[in-house]
């Protein structure tokens, strides 16, 4: 199927959009080198609109031109064409309270080398930062990248962000973080476009394009274009896509699924806010309270970060604990049938520390959100893990780095 080009006029903007197709063509391609021809039917260009693209793609560094696939040839372009990842790189950050993982890729996406650091608990925004700092120069070191060589950085981090301003609006789980200027300090110490956005919704990218969401075989592919992707872990935040497109609200706060509250008296008044910025419904099925339920319920758990012995001992028909597996999934079902019966997706993913319980978890939540929904849905983990945010902050580095090249297009005669 062709690559659409949205339509535009004048032979400037046409240039452009032809490199962009290419460029995009190529660099997603199954195979390491594509032929004139293959591009030209991927994008519905003619061979010389492909050659010229390819042409000037070689000028700055992106493309070279091989006789065959892998064997680099001088003078006139041959026939095969290999997109050179190796001529920049990106990176892709994801910032939570307890940890910062930071993704160092080529201009393919290949993932060179992953840093994760320790956040201390309760550390605040500049702490945060600096943690951030550290982090992304180890992965950069590890990678065998000078700094100097990103050609875009992309970040997640949790609670409500102005992506198109670069702001952190509110961040319940980190203090002071909200308000402070991360973006542009890291974009005035890289000398690189940087973008930030929520943690999930980076990861909801992720996820369609290598995570559950994309898995080939009959059928897998349905409801990819209507998503929702649930971080599911001491908070609860969702992701949300509408007909192939990430949907965000108004505010930039819709999926806020941690603040559904499915136990308050509806007739009585608000009650405070606690401090720490936990959700009514993050309070009844988020880590925590399941260590809690865990412990209630006499099943021999870790600290206050570790349930999976739970799980382990479910998984195992330990009576008590698989109680309390059906009764956090009773409940968590409950929270999930409200998105479901308002947006209907064709696909609902989980993430997440907790969703490391797979099936033991996941099966009793299916067969509660059926009883609660009006058709079925797909409920899937997700194949990404704790990677899935950064990955998604890959991918969205990488279109920022493709702006860059085709950006550099415009106004040309």
């Amino acid at each position: 199927m062709p690559v659409g080009r949205a339509a535009a006029t004048g032979p400037h903007v046409l240039r452009r959009m032809n490199v962009a197709a290419v460029l995009a063509a190529l660099r997603e391609g199954d195979a390491p080198t594509a032929r004139v021809t293959d591009l030209a039917s991927l994008t519905g260009l003619s061979r010389p609109a492909v050659t010229r693209a390819l042409t000037e793609l070689r000028d700055c560094g992106l493309v070279e031109f091989t006789a065959a696939a892998g064997s680099p040839q001088l003078g006139r372009p041959a026939q095969y064409a290999r997109f050179r990842a190796e001529s920049g790189y990106v990176a892709g950050i994801d910032i939570g309270p307890h940890k910062v993982l930071v993704m160092i890729a080529d201009l393919a996406g290949q993932v060179l080398a992953s840093h994760r650091a320790s956040v201390d608990r309760g550390a605040a925004g500049p702490q945060l930062f600096s943690t951030v700092r550290s982090a992304l120069t180890a992965a950069a070191a590890e990678a065998g990248v000078p700094l100097s060589d990103l050609w875009a950085v992309s970040a997640g981090t949790p609670g409500i962000v102005d992506r198109e301003r670069g702001e952190v609006l509110l961040a319940p789980s980190i203090p002071d973080w909200a308000g402070l200027p991360a973006v542009s300090l890291l974009r005035d110490w890289l000398h690189c476009p940087v973008t930030i956005d929520n943690d999930v919704n980076l990861a909801v990218l992720s996820e369609r394009r290598r995570g559950a969401a994309a898995n080939t075989g009959a059928g897998a592919r349905a409801g990819t274009d209507c998503l929702v992707f649930v971080q599911w872990g001491r908070r609860i935040g969702t992701g949300i896509v509408i007909n192939g497109r990430p949907y965000r609200g108004n505010s930039a706060a819709a999926g806020e699924l941690g603040f559904i509250d499915l136990v308050r008296d509806p007739d009585a008044p608000p009650g405070p806010r606690p401090a720490d910025g936990m959700g009514p419904f993050e309070q009844l099925v988020g880590a925590e309270a399941i260590h809690r339920l865990a412990l209630e319920a006499g099943v021999a758990v870790g600290d206050a970060h570790d349930i999976a012995p739970l799980f382990t001992a479910a998984r195992a028909g330990d009576p008590a604990a698989v109680g309390v597996v059906d009764r956090v999934a009773a409940r968590f079902a409950r929270g999930l049938a409200a998105l479901v019966l308002v947006l209907d997706p064709g696909r609902i993913v989980i993430g997440g520390g907790v969703s490391r319980a797979g099936d033991v978890l996941l099966d009793p939540v299916r067969r509660h959100l059926r009883s609660h929904t009006l058709v079925p849905v797909a409920v899937d983990a997700s194949v990404s893990g704790e990677r899935a945010v950064a990955l998604g902050a890959v991918r969205r580095a990488l279109d920022v780095a493709e702006e860059r090249v085709t950006a550099s297009y415009q106004g040309l005669g």
